[in-house]
Protein backbone atom coordinates (compact mmCIF):
# COMPACT_ATOMS: atom_id res chain seq x y z
CA UNK A 1 0.00 0.00 0.00
CA UNK A 2 1.57 3.50 -1.23
CA UNK A 3 1.50 5.99 1.79
CA UNK A 4 -0.03 9.82 1.12
CA UNK A 5 1.67 12.46 3.85
CA UNK A 6 -0.76 15.89 4.09
CA UNK A 7 1.00 18.75 5.54
CA UNK A 8 -1.16 21.28 6.41
CA UNK A 9 -1.48 24.86 8.08
CA UNK A 10 -4.86 26.04 9.14
CA UNK A 11 -5.88 29.29 11.35
CA UNK A 12 -9.58 28.92 11.27
CA UNK A 13 -10.41 25.39 10.90
CA UNK A 14 -11.56 25.64 7.15
CA UNK A 15 -8.43 24.65 5.24
CA UNK A 16 -8.39 21.78 8.13
CA UNK A 17 -11.71 20.36 6.66
CA UNK A 18 -10.21 20.65 3.09
CA UNK A 19 -7.35 18.45 4.42
CA UNK A 20 -9.57 16.16 5.64
CA UNK A 21 -11.46 15.76 2.14
CA UNK A 22 -7.49 15.88 0.58
CA UNK A 23 -7.35 12.46 3.02
CA UNK A 24 -10.28 10.58 2.04
CA UNK A 25 -9.47 10.92 -1.31
CA UNK A 26 -6.31 9.66 -0.88
CA UNK A 27 -7.91 6.89 1.19
CA UNK A 28 -10.75 6.27 -1.52
CA UNK A 29 -7.32 5.63 -4.37
CA UNK A 30 -6.34 3.01 -1.64
CA UNK A 31 -3.64 4.91 -0.31
CA UNK A 32 -2.52 4.82 4.02
CA UNK A 33 -2.75 8.26 4.40
CA UNK A 34 -1.07 10.76 7.32
CA UNK A 35 -2.36 14.17 8.34
CA UNK A 36 0.58 16.67 9.87
CA UNK A 37 0.00 20.31 11.13
CA UNK A 38 2.59 22.50 9.85
CA UNK A 39 2.94 24.04 13.22
CA UNK A 40 4.25 20.31 14.86
CA UNK A 41 6.72 20.02 11.60
CA UNK A 42 8.45 23.40 12.37
CA UNK A 43 10.65 22.37 14.31
CA UNK A 44 13.62 20.22 12.47
CA UNK A 45 13.59 17.50 15.37
CA UNK A 46 9.79 16.80 15.42
CA UNK A 47 9.04 13.46 15.22
CA UNK A 48 7.15 13.34 12.22
CA UNK A 49 10.15 14.07 9.91
CA UNK A 50 11.03 10.44 9.22
CA UNK A 51 7.29 9.81 8.48
CA UNK A 52 7.37 12.13 5.97
CA UNK A 53 10.62 10.73 4.44
CA UNK A 54 9.09 7.68 4.14
CA UNK A 55 6.04 8.68 2.51
CA UNK A 56 5.29 7.96 -1.51
CA UNK A 57 3.62 11.65 -1.71
CA UNK A 58 3.65 14.25 0.17
CA UNK A 59 0.49 16.93 -0.58
CA UNK A 60 1.02 20.58 1.03
CA UNK A 61 -1.68 22.83 1.94
CA UNK A 62 -1.99 26.22 3.64
CA UNK A 63 -4.66 29.22 3.68
CA UNK A 64 -4.04 31.87 1.40
CA UNK A 65 -2.96 35.26 3.78
CA UNK A 66 -2.28 38.58 2.02
CA UNK A 67 -0.83 36.96 -1.10
CA UNK A 68 1.24 33.90 -0.03
CA UNK A 69 1.08 30.91 2.13
CA UNK A 70 0.60 31.19 5.98
CA UNK A 71 3.84 32.50 8.39
CA UNK A 72 3.29 28.96 9.84
CA UNK A 73 2.96 26.97 6.33
CA UNK A 74 6.36 28.84 5.56
CA UNK A 75 8.27 28.08 8.86
CA UNK A 76 7.63 24.08 7.81
CA UNK A 77 8.55 24.81 4.24
CA UNK A 78 12.08 26.50 5.66
CA UNK A 79 12.76 23.77 8.25
CA UNK A 80 12.54 21.34 5.42
CA UNK A 81 15.92 22.69 4.34
CA UNK A 82 17.54 19.96 6.25
CA UNK A 83 15.86 17.70 4.01
CA UNK A 84 16.57 19.01 1.05
CA UNK A 85 20.26 19.22 2.11
CA UNK A 86 19.92 14.89 2.16
CA UNK A 87 17.87 15.17 -1.11
CA UNK A 88 15.59 13.00 0.96
CA UNK A 89 12.24 13.81 -1.18
CA UNK A 90 14.11 13.74 -4.39
CA UNK A 91 11.06 11.59 -6.34
CA UNK A 92 8.45 10.77 -4.83
CA UNK A 93 5.02 12.62 -5.61
CA UNK A 94 3.59 16.19 -4.46
CA UNK A 95 0.73 18.45 -4.95
CA UNK A 96 -1.03 20.99 -3.37
CA UNK A 97 -3.92 22.76 -1.78
CA UNK A 98 -5.24 26.65 -0.58
CA UNK A 99 -8.27 28.10 0.57
CA UNK A 100 -9.03 31.83 1.26
CA UNK A 101 -12.15 34.21 1.59
CA UNK A 102 -12.51 35.09 -1.86
CA UNK A 103 -12.84 33.44 -5.56
CA UNK A 104 -9.13 34.17 -6.76
CA UNK A 105 -7.61 35.41 -3.73
CA UNK A 106 -4.06 35.39 -5.39
CA UNK A 107 -4.20 31.55 -4.06
CA UNK A 108 -1.76 31.13 -7.16
CA UNK A 109 0.84 32.82 -5.40
CA UNK A 110 0.33 29.63 -2.83
CA UNK A 111 -0.13 27.18 -4.87
CA UNK A 112 3.21 28.07 -6.97
CA UNK A 113 4.92 28.46 -3.44
CA UNK A 114 4.46 25.41 -2.80
CA UNK A 115 5.52 23.95 -6.35
CA UNK A 116 8.51 25.54 -6.35
CA UNK A 117 9.04 23.94 -2.52
CA UNK A 118 8.35 20.60 -4.13
CA UNK A 119 10.33 21.17 -7.07
CA UNK A 120 13.05 22.33 -4.98
CA UNK A 121 13.35 19.37 -2.97
CA UNK A 122 13.38 17.04 -6.62
CA UNK A 123 9.70 16.40 -6.70
CA UNK A 124 7.10 15.49 -9.18
CA UNK A 125 4.51 17.60 -9.08
CA UNK A 126 0.87 16.40 -9.67
CA UNK A 127 -1.55 18.65 -10.72
CA UNK A 128 -5.64 18.27 -10.41
CA UNK A 129 -6.43 17.79 -14.37
CA UNK A 130 -9.84 18.78 -14.63
CA UNK A 131 -10.97 21.84 -16.57
CA UNK A 132 -12.38 24.81 -14.63
CA UNK A 133 -15.98 23.63 -13.22
CA UNK A 134 -17.81 26.88 -13.62
CA UNK A 135 -17.07 28.21 -17.31
CA UNK A 136 -20.27 28.58 -19.18
CA UNK A 137 -23.84 29.41 -18.50
CA UNK A 138 -25.00 25.66 -18.03
CA UNK A 139 -23.35 25.25 -15.08
CA UNK A 140 -24.03 25.86 -11.64
CA UNK A 141 -21.33 27.73 -9.41
CA UNK A 142 -22.59 25.92 -6.23
CA UNK A 143 -22.23 22.65 -6.97
CA UNK A 144 -19.30 22.84 -9.92
CA UNK A 145 -15.74 21.15 -9.46
CA UNK A 146 -12.93 23.40 -9.22
CA UNK A 147 -15.34 26.48 -9.16
CA UNK A 148 -12.71 28.77 -8.79
CA UNK A 149 -10.63 27.25 -12.08
CA UNK A 150 -6.84 26.27 -10.50
CA UNK A 151 -4.82 24.26 -12.75
CA UNK A 152 -1.71 24.00 -10.71
CA UNK A 153 -3.05 22.70 -7.16
CA UNK A 154 -6.54 23.21 -5.51
CA UNK A 155 -8.10 26.66 -4.91
CA UNK A 156 -11.40 26.36 -2.67
CA UNK A 157 -13.35 29.55 -0.70
CA UNK A 158 -14.41 29.91 2.22
CA UNK A 159 -17.09 32.95 3.03
CA UNK A 160 -15.10 35.02 5.84
CA UNK A 161 -18.58 35.11 7.65
CA UNK A 162 -19.11 31.00 7.46
CA UNK A 163 -17.08 28.99 10.20
CA UNK A 164 -15.73 26.02 8.87
CA UNK A 165 -18.99 23.51 9.50
CA UNK A 166 -20.66 25.91 6.85
CA UNK A 167 -17.58 26.46 4.13
CA UNK A 168 -15.59 25.15 2.04
CA UNK A 169 -18.94 24.47 0.20
CA UNK A 170 -19.66 20.35 -0.73
CA UNK A 171 -18.18 20.96 -4.49
CA UNK A 172 -15.20 22.47 -2.95
CA UNK A 173 -14.58 19.81 -0.80
CA UNK A 174 -15.46 17.24 -3.62
CA UNK A 175 -12.48 19.12 -5.44
CA UNK A 176 -10.10 18.25 -2.66
CA UNK A 177 -11.15 14.92 -2.64
CA UNK A 178 -10.37 13.63 -6.42
CA UNK A 179 -6.60 16.22 -5.71
CA UNK A 180 -6.18 13.18 -3.01
CA UNK A 181 -7.32 10.35 -4.81
CA UNK A 182 -5.31 11.10 -7.75
CA UNK A 183 -2.25 11.47 -6.28
CA UNK A 184 -2.91 8.18 -4.58
CA UNK A 185 -3.83 6.41 -8.07
CA UNK A 186 -0.59 8.78 -9.71
CA UNK A 187 1.58 7.53 -6.36
CA UNK A 188 0.41 3.63 -7.48
CA UNK A 189 1.43 3.84 -10.94
CA UNK A 190 4.47 5.82 -10.30
CA UNK A 191 5.80 2.93 -8.81
CA UNK A 192 4.82 0.82 -11.59
CA UNK A 193 1.00 -0.26 -9.66
CA UNK A 194 -1.92 -0.29 -11.88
Amino acid sequence: MKTVAIIYHSGYGHTERLAHSVAKGAKDGKAKVGLYLATDLADSTAEHWDALESADAIIFGAPTYMGAASAEFKKFADTSSNVWARHAWKDKLAAGFTNSGSIAGDKSSTLNQMFILACQHGMIWVPPAFKPGYSNSTQDYETAINRCGFYTGVGTQSLDDQGPDQSPNPADLETGRLLGERVAIAAHRWHGET
